[in-house]
C-alpha cells in the first residue's frame, strides 16, 4: 500500500537529505499506481515542493564552495570564498540585459525606415 504522509506548504524537512528522501518516498507512490487522482495530484505537489527545496538547498551549498585560485610556493592551494557578491553581480547583469531586451522603442509618427531593423 502507499505510503501516505500529510504535509502542508509549511512542513519542510529540516535536512537536503530527509527533502529527498520525502522526494523519492512521493515518486515511489505515485509509480505504484494505487493513488487515486486528487491524492496523485496532492502527493505530485509535495514531490514539486522539495525539488525546488533541494535546488535552494544545492545552491546554496556551491555558493559556499571555495574556489580554488591556485597554488603556493609549498604546494598548498589557495582558495576564495565563492561570495554571493559574484553570484548576485551576475544575476543583476541577467536581470539589466532582460530588461534591455524588454524595453519598448519610443514611437513616433515621423520614423524613418533606414533598413537596419526588422520593424
Amino acid at each position: 500500500m502507499a505510503r501516505k504522509k500529510p504535509t502542508s506548504d509549511c512542513d519542510q524537512p529540516a535536512t537536503f537529505e530527509a527533502a529527498l528522501a520525502e522526494l523519492e518516498a512521493v515518486v515511489a507512490d505515485l509509480e505504484h499506481g494505487e493513488l487515486g487522482l486528487d491524492e496523485s495530484l496532492a502527493r505530485y505537489e509535495v514531490g514539486v515542493r522539495r525539488i525546488r527545496q533541494c535546488q535552494e538547498q544545492l545552491q546554496r551549498a556551491e555558493r559556499r564552495i571555495a574556489l580554488l585560485s591556485g597554488v603556493d610556493a609549498d604546494g598548498k592551494p589557495i582558495t576564495q570564498p565563492f561570495d554571493d557578491a559574484q553570484h548576485d553581480s551576475l544575476e543583476e547583469k541577467a536581470a539589466a540585459r532582460g530588461q534591455r531586451r524588454g524595453a519598448k522603442r519610443p514611437s513616433g509618427g515621423d520614423e524613418v525606415d533606414d533598413g537596419r531593423s526588422l520593424f
